[in-house]
């Protein structure tokens, strides 16, 4: 993909959004687009969105389980960027107008008290600059089809990232714990609707440790040359 080609699947992701109209797969469109292509487009929304106004308040780390890398068939998490219209206060009634196919995820989200990065961060140097720690729903929608109707073929990783790694909200819940207060492996949840439990999980899902999500964003944006600046 050229640099052109990056700005014009980003304003078509940011189209989508506003009319909310999926758009057909952009490894349709670009079948020999790479890792770097994706996360290219997802800076070109960026980049549009805080011309628009719009603030980064934090990220996003996905596709941190085995059962999704193997769902996608990769090896890696992803990432996306959370804007500050993005946020739901806990207790708030999220409209049901703002999203495309709404999904509900269970999170832990880490505040940072201080910046790290690098791609020599450590697990210590993210304990060290996290201020707490707290449960939260992540909204995940996709502005992408799913599934290409003509060939059947199903959205890839490449799709995903771009497309913001299908990031559209967030709840931050109100109870604050420190980061290196309890093992974040066994922190478990339990999701139900109506009063029956739809799916349960545990920390050590995310990298056998979410610790460890967190240095893994730190050594990506480097990588991908992430490290964003207004």
């Amino acid at each position: 993909m050229t640099p052109d080609d990056h700005i014009n699947a980003a304003a078509d992701l940011l189209h989508a959004e506003e009319t909310r109209e999926q758009i057909s797969l952009l490894t349709k469109r670009y079948p020999e687009m790479s890792m770097d292509d994706a996360y290219a487009v997802q800076t070109a929304i960026y980049r549009t969105k805080i011309q628009q106004g719009r603030t980064v308040v934090g990220w996003k780390i996905g596709l941190t389980s085995k059962a999704m890398q193997y769902a996608l068939n990769i090896d890696i998490p992803d990432s996306g960027i959370l804007f500050d219209n993005m946020v739901f206060s806990n207790g708030t009634i999220v409209p049901k107008d703002r999203f495309i196919q709404p999904r509900i995820e269970a999170e832990i989200a880490f505040v940072m008290k201080s910046s790290v990065g690098g791609e020599n961060v450590t697990r210590e140097d993210v304990i060290e600059a996290t201020d707490y720690v707290a449960p939260s729903l992540e909204i995940l929608d996709t502005r992408i089809l799913r599934v290409d109707p003509e060939t059947n073929a199903k959205r890839k990783i490449f799709d995903t990232i771009s497309d913001n790694a299908a990031n559209a909200g967030v709840v931050l819940g109100s109870e604050r714990h420190p980061v290196d207060g309890i093992d974040l492996r066994w922190v478990g949840v339990i999701a139900s609707s109506n009063g029956e439990v739809e799916e349960t999980g545990l920390g050590a899902g995310v990298l056998n440790d979410p610790i460890e999500s967190v240095v893994w964003l730190s050594r990506r944006m480097v990588k991908y040359k992430q490290i964003i600046q207004p």
